[in-house]
């Protein structure tokens, strides 16, 4: 099997663009070369590659195809710079990190190190926010090139560390414990007091209700996708949460929120997947990754 790297690159761009069309403004040519491109890639790997949906998407082949893309566009771009020409030879810039950090880290450790490499060395970050339990998909479909993510076995093609546990308190305004949870957190209180999650991904309340009571209690939910507006459904009384430790220190010191029980927490082990690619780029983003960790998380 041959691919040739002009296939490669119409290949992402068709994916990043999500239309043949799209792709073919990026690559400045006819929407018939973007279409013979993929057909010849497609003919040659003896696959099927993409789904013609809107936007388009890649079958469980063409996700092998994409991290290729995506490695070899890395790669390309580091020697072209290492010999004294623009890293992105399309832009003129530095080359493009996707990683995928859940919405916690993004919003208590793990933006201040990716802001300093931007800032320092001119790299470029595609951030997608993903839930801990389930960012490693997008390693799997060649989506990003690393992730925080809770998952500790490898994806294929990629090397993992330990970065540390991410403590979440639960807590609960004075007015809301008063209400539902007098007497602390008992098996009742905690069948029938409303809870918050960020999204219908996020089982983290779920998990410790059955750590807790050793039971699959359903309680009323309410869905908040945000970080910060998390935190404040939790002040305004609309449930308790779970919410990371350094969130939580100010909204206790100053009352806002109060521990129904001191050692009501749920710790989260983190890890940082990623390529097994020899890349000075995503080699910088890793130590800084890992020092942060080593600094924010237990």
């Amino acid at each position: 099997m041959q691919v040739q790297f002009e296939q490669l690159t119409t290949f992402l761009a068709v994916l990043e663009e999500g239309t043949f069309d799209a792709a073919a403004r990026r690559l400045q040519v006819t929407p018939s070369a973007v279409s013979q491109r993929i057909k010849a890639l497609e003919v040659g790997t003896g696959r099927v590659l993409l789904l013609r949906s809107k936007p388009v998407r890649p079958t469980e082949s063409g996700e092998v195809l994409a991290r290729l893309a995506r490695q070899t566009a890395l790669l390309t771009e580091e020697a072209v710079a290492e010999l004294g020409g623009p890293a992105d030879p399309e832009h003129g810039q530095s080359a493009e990190i996707p990683i995928v950090i859940n919405a916690d880290s993004l919003a208590t450790w793990a933006l201040p190190p990716l802001a300093r490499l931007a800032d320092r060395h001119g790299l470029r970050f595609d951030i997608h926010r993903e839930d801990e339990q389930h960012s490693v998909e997008l390693l799997r479909a060649g989506s990003v090139m690393a992730a925080v993510t809770a998952i500790a076995d490898p994806v294929q093609g990629c090397s993992v560390r330990r970065l540390g546990r991410l403590r979440y308190l639960l807590v609960a305004s004075p007015d809301f414990a008063e209400r539902w949870l007098p007497g602390g957190l008992t098996v009742d209180n905690l069948a029938r007091a409303p809870l918050l999650a960020f999204d219908h991904k996020d089982d983290l309340q779920l998990r410790y209700l059955r750590r807790r009571t050793r039971r699959r209690l359903r309680p009323p939910q309410h869905y908040v996708p945000s970080s910060a507006e998390f935190a404040r459904a939790v002040t305004l009384s609309m449930g308790w949460g779970l919410l990371p430790e350094p969130d939580v220190r100010p909204l206790l010191a100053d009352g806002s929120v109060i521990q129904p029980e001191p050692k009501a927490y749920l710790d989260v082990a983190l890890y940082w997947q990623r390529w097994r690619l020899p890349s000075p780029a995503l080699d910088l983003v890793s130590e800084a990754i890992v020092e942060a960790a080593s600094v924010a998380l237990r």
